[in-house]
């Protein structure tokens, strides 16, 4: 397998992937509640359902990759998305809805991110540089499907967008399983049904500090998508000056992104990235929480945030290489993956009561410029734990 076509597999695999059976979701919202009538509640409940199924998931598909390598699971994966958007497009009961969407939960740890950058870790020549192409690529996901979701809908409606969608799956299903033969896993069959990387990973503080680091990013990030709307219309920003300010996150992801990869090999290790990523946010945080309700330090806002975002994305994937070895990558990430659950589902949730408790959105960016300060203290220790480091594989 050529190192290119290992590459651009995982990037059309995973652009395709996040943008049907993930980031698309929410332009199905409105039109389901429209005919359907469930509530937004009841109907982002199903999604939150998916995301725990997904957390369960990961380190058991996490195992079987570091022992078989990721083609199977990823062509299964994206092949069972396809048939559960039909699914998805036919049903009409709440019940069948939650039960479709935490299958696609399962689908998610078979198919994005923690498989598809094991298979670069286990595979590539220069892992590093090989995730940073595909996340380049997977940066436009959110401005290709989600404004072809809504233009669909609106044309079609929302189920036959879904069937568009499950045909589009296909592809990457196709992908993986021709395109990711030979495709190799992190360990050798025995030592991974073990167990061992992963148990010898949570027995260090690195495993844990970047934990506590991933999952105060997830809180942050999630959250603040759920609430960076309201929020500015609360400080009297028109609504097209804050939808401005939530575009440039994307553009500021990919840029930050393409200069990492023309950097190479000069732009250092994950941890130095990480460093860096980390001390943008509180920074982010402290202008959204001291700017006044103007545009130029929205932007200023939005473009930090968005940088440190798409590195960090980067970081979260190299990192445990890295700080943790290339041994039992997909197991491990799976765990930090299970993690990362509760912060991502409870942060809407929580942000929302606070709201509500303050009558209003003003402790909201110092509740999550603390959460970014203690996310970047826990990297930084992660970071300087460089005992008993396992030694990285050739890939």
């Amino acid at each position: 397998m050529t190192e290119r076509r290992l590459v651009w597999t995982v990037a059309v695999h995973q652009l395709i992937c996040w943008g049907t059976i993930y980031l698309a979701f929410p332009v199905f919202i409105a039109p389901m509640e429209a005919e359907l009538g469930w509530s937004r509640a009841e109907i982002s409940g199903a999604f939150t359902a998916g995301l725990l199924a997904s957390g369960v998931t990961a380190i058991p598909v996490g195992r079987w990759v570091d022992r078989h390598g990721s083609r199977w699971p990823m062509a299964i994966g994206a092949g069972l998305g396809a048939l559960l958007l039909v699914a998805w497009a036919l049903l009409g009961s709440l019940a069948m809805f939650y039960a479709v969407w935490i299958a696609i939960g399962v689908t998610h740890a078979m198919c994005l991110s923690d498989p598809a950058y094991a298979a670069l870790t286990a595979n590539s020549r220069d892992p590093r540089r090989a995730i940073t192409h595909v996340t380049f690529v997977t940066g436009f996901c959110t401005s290709l499907f989600v404004p072809l979701g809504a233009g669909l809908v609106e044309w079609i409606g929302w189920r036959p967008t879904l069937l568009a969608f499950a045909a589009l799956q296909l592809l990457p299903a196709a992908l993986a399983a021709i395109c990711l033969r030979g495709a190799k896993g992190s360990l050798s069959g025995a030592t991974a049904a073990r167990g061992a990387p992963l148990a010898a990973a949570l027995r260090r503080r690195a495993f844990w500090t970047l934990a506590i680091a991933f999952c105060c990013q997830a809180f942050m990030g999630t959250g603040l998508s759920f609430h960076i709307l309201p929020l500015l219309a609360e400080r009297g920003m028109p609504l097209g000056a804050a939808l401005l300010v939530i575009a440039l996150h994307g553009p500021c992801q990919v840029a930050a992104r393409a200069v990492l990869f023309a950097l190479g090999p000069r732009a250092g290790d994950a941890r130095r990235v990480g460093l860096f990523s980390f001390a943008l946010l509180p920074v982010a945080m402290a202008v959204l929480a001291l700017g006044p309700p103007s545009t130029p330090l929205a932007l200023l806002y939005a473009a930090l945030f968005g940088i440190a975002n798409g590195l960090l994305t980067i970081v979260r994937a190299t990192g445990i290489a890295d700080i943790l070895g290339r041994e039992g990558y997909a197991q491990i990430s799976g765990a930090l993956t299970m993690a990362m659950v509760l912060p991502r589902t409870v942060a809407p949730l929580a942000l929302g009561l606070v709201w509500e408790a303050a009558g209003g959105y003003g402790p909201v960016p110092w509740i999550l410029l603390g959460v970014t300060l203690a996310g970047g203290l826990a990297f930084l220790a992660a970071a300087l734990d460089r005992s008993a480091s396992p030694a990285p594989r050739d890939g």
